[in-house]
């Protein structure tokens, strides 16, 4: 159930992590982000403001309007020169917003995602259906770098045509799902019509995310596919897929990644943070990105944050209870 040492680090360790990340990325984003200096300056502070984790409230906020404000690559930290991957939205409310990748950036998202699948029980034995769109949507490739780094098989099958996405799912053997969870559902219609029963699959563990599910449709899933459905949250601005997982132990919400993805809840009407288990606004700075980071990022979903222990042997993360609520 874990990929990472530091994913076992007492709650002090986790945090001189997240300072030391964090005062680095503030520097490095005043000196090579034009836009973020601005912001910063009208704000009144400097990079060596900030001397605590407490100090981050000081910064100013990121919106998806300074995306599209400064699109397509106004606010990368690196040059172009560096950046070997763009992924982009669909742009059906206004401008794409545009992210970009190093060679560092995508192997930090391999690590994540083969974290994010360690929660779920996958190994390297798995033969993995990703089911996730390819192309310029980052679930697809995020997710095929994670199962390649964790060393299991990925069947990189994308989405449509599920009349024969689940005769390969038979065919092939495969142990576990990535999907949407609408799509899930799909898959369980077309094994209807195909005569495939789960007992004719070895499908155990289903990861969906990239869109609102309820619990009723989780146990949909699990009841028509015959498997445990386990939520996956991430968005591409931050880094696509690998932001927070559940893990197998999941009662109460997601781990989140939060060395690398520092989480805050606000009060979205005050922009005030808000202390652990009151629900909010989900807020990201990530802290280990070069050529797309982002301070203060307003995600407009309304979530709660909580420290708990879980069995898995996460002993200090924040974990991630989220509606995916679209306050805009």
């Amino acid at each position: 159930m874990i990929w990472q040492e530091i994913e076992t680090l007492p709650r002090a360790g986790l945090e001189s992590i997240q300072l030391r990340r964090l005062q680095g990325l503030v520097y490095r984003m005043y000196d090579r982000v034009l836009p973020y200096r601005r912001k910063m300056d009208e704000a009144g502070v400097e990079p060596g403001d900030i001397q605590s984790l407490a100090d981050l409230r000081k910064l100013p906020f990121t919106t998806k309007d300074d995306l599209r404000d400064n699109y397509p690559f106004g606010l990368f930290a690196t040059p172009m020169d560096d950046v070997i991957r763009v992924h982009a939205s669909s742009g059906t409310t206004g401008k794409s917003t545009v992210v970009g990748y190093t060679q560092v950036d995508i192997e930090l998202w391999a690590s994540v995602m083969a974290r994010c699948l360690t929660m779920a029980g996958v190994t390297k034995g798995d033969m993995v259906h990703n089911a996730y769109g390819y192309g310029l949507f980052t679930g697809g490739l995020g997710a095929h770098y994670g199962i390649e780094a964790l060393g299991a098989t990925v069947i990189p099958v994308s989405g449509g045509n599920s009349k024969r996405q689940v005769t390969i799912m038979r065919d092939f053997g495969s142990t576990v799902l990535l999907s949407t969870p609408s799509y899930a559902l799909n898959l369980a219609d077309a094994m209807v019509d195909a005569g495939i029963s789960p007992d004719d699959l070895k499908l155990r563990v289903g990861i969906h995310g990239a869109e609102p599910w309820s619990r009723n449709m989780r146990e949909e899933v699990e009841r028509k596919l015959g498997i445990k459905a386990l939520d996956i949250y991430g968005l591409s601005e931050i880094i696509g897929p690998g932001v927070s997982m559940e893990c197998l132990h999941s009662e109460h919400g997601m781990h989140i990644l939060e060395d690398n993805f520092l989480p805050e809840v606000i009060d979205p009407d005050t922009l005030e943070p808000l202390p652990y288990g009151e629900t909010g606004e989900l807020v990201f700075t990530t802290l280990t990105k070069e050529a797309f980071p982002l301070i203060r990022y307003r995600t407009k979903d309304i979530s709660r944050l909580f420290l708990e222990p879980c069995a898995c042997g996460d002993r200090k993360s924040t974990r991630l209870n989220s509606s995916h609520t679209d306050i805009s």
